[in-house]
């Protein structure tokens, strides 16, 4: 068993290329905070989450401060155990999305650490369940965009061999909503998915007037309608609307999620291995997800997703949005599929240049075991 006895934490601030508006706020920038495991064979692990613009450097603290230097002189394949131990360590700020982010940064260098000294690529060391995805869709239907330039991207993505486009809804009045998913759904055709997200900016009421609009469409989800600690009305909305109900992105914990699927309040679940903490506790809520014969669907983080949703045989979709495009090589895609890498670890090819220079500067150190 080898030793951690070497890590570096980073963040980069990677601003979107295209203007990125839903209902309740605008994606600013991509703060991402990376944290590097050397351990003592000299394997190298890396790993990253993100915030969209907010809280890099709190996560970046709570790093340097008080999880990294509890990795030094432990053995790097106890993955399980580091986890917990550093949840409970200061089990004062959990659960919630600083822990989160923060823990997710060092549990998937862990995996890529894991993956390199196997051998092995992250899809089939978590399942190996497929080699590749259907792709949908969202950067091209954010809530500021018309209904003709809507339907011009879900026809480009549609042309590539795509399965679906998500539209943002959530405009002041259902009829807005209405025109621009109408719209798309008169470009595409009945056999193409439409998935519509709220995120999180309706009342229980607003939802269920929306719920028979999206069924006349055949929309394939309506996520986040309600805020996500609104169990009950996600319950109730469940009960009444023949449009599945997805949530997940703004969950923190496997509990969390394990609360909404005993209530019934939700029909697909999409977990963000960044914000649950990690692969480590994404995979729990992928399984728990399938013994209740529910999908995981996961949010964002398409370059690491898609290793995940490619592991358990529950995933049936990957979203594309790009965000690694200028610090990674590209994700394989061939018509409208997502491929898993092959590579072993997490099977990002980072771009070791754009990664120094696009540090943000004040948000680094490193550590070694014996210095501190």
């Amino acid at each position: 068993m080898a030793m951690i006895e070497h890590v570096q934490i980073f963040m980069l601030d990677l601003v979107p290329k295209v203007q990125r508006t839903d209902a309740i706020q605008s994606f600013k920038s991509q703060e991402t905070p990376f944290v590097r495991i050397t351990d003592s064979d000299g394997a190298i692990g890396t790993g990253y989450s993100y915030t969209i613009g907010d809280g890099g450097p709190a996560i970046m603290s709570l790093l340097e401060r008080t999880l990294v230097p509890q990795l030094l002189g432990r053995e790097a394949d106890e993955i399980e155990a580091i986890w917990r131990d550093l949840l409970f360590s200061s089990h004062a700020t959990a659960v919630g999305p600083i822990m989160s982010l923060a823990l997710a940064a060092i549990d998937t260098a862990l995996w890529d650490l894991r993956g390199k000294k196997t051998g092995l690529s992250l899809s089939r060391l978590a399942g190996g369940a497929k080699r590749s995805v259907p792709l949908y869709t969202t950067e091209g239907g954010w809530l500021q965009i018309e209904p003709e330039a809507l339907a011009e991207d879900a026809l480009a993505a549609q042309a590539k061999g795509f399965s679906g486009s998500k539209v943002k809804i959530g405009k002041p009045h259902l009829a807005e909503d209405r025109a621009r998913l109408e719209r798309v759904r008169d470009a595409v055709g009945p056999s193409y998915e439409i998935m519509t997200d709220a995120n999180q900016s309706m009342t229980a009421a607003k939802a269920l007037r929306y719920a028979p609009m999206l069924e006349e469409l055949d929309i394939a989800w309506f996520e986040e309608p309600l805020p996500a600690d609104d169990i009950a009305g996600h319950a109730r909305l469940s009960a009444q609307c023949r449009v599945p109900v997805a949530v997940g992105e703004s969950l923190y914990s496997p509990g969390q999620f394990g609360d909404y699927v005993a209530a019934g309040a939700c029909g697909i679940v999409q977990a963000d291995v960044a914000r649950v903490g990690g692969i480590t506790p994404w995979l729990k809520v992928a399984h728990m997800a399938e013994a209740h014969n529910i999908a995981i669907c996961p949010h964002f983080l398409m370059e690491l997703h898609v290793s995940l949703v490619c592991a358990v045989p529950n995933a049936p979709w990957l979203e594309y949005i790009p965000q690694l495009d200028e610090i990674a090589g590209p994700m394989q895609i061939e018509n409208g599929h997502a491929i898993a890498s092959v590579a072993p670890g997490l099977g990002i090819e980072w771009d070791e240049d754009a990664l120094t220079s696009r540090r943000v500067d004040g948000q680094s150190a490193t550590f070694t075991k014996g210095a501190i």
